[in-house]
């Protein structure tokens, strides 16, 4: 019984830990520019274009280019932006919405 109680409670920790660890942002002073990308053909004409974004990699920010997608049934996709905190800005990504 013991030995079930120590893993619910390492899992806890674990769940708890990384929960926090994904609500880290990276703050920025000022925003940086995207580059100048040449939107490519769409595939086809149900196709919509993603406008690239930004990603947080190793304490920084990358620009991470546009694509071609085919939304899903009744869907939408909402545009990343640089939001607005304490300190300067932080980047909060696009994502498909009803």
């Amino acid at each position: 019984m013991k030995k079930y109680i120590n893993r619910i409670i390492i899992a806890a920790v674990l769940v708890v830990g990384f929960s926090f660890a994904s609500q880290a942002q990276l703050v920025v002073r000022v925003r940086p520019s995207a580059p100048v990308v040449v939107r490519p053909v769409a595939p086809s004409p149900r196709h919509v274009w993603v406008e690239g974004g930004w990603e947080n990699r190793r304490g920084h920010y990358v620009h991470v280019d546009g694509y071609w997608a085919k939304p899903r049934h009744h869907r939408h996709y909402v545009q990343g932006y640089w939001a607005p905190r304490r300190n300067g800005y932080t980047w909060v990504p696009g994502y498909w919405a009803r």
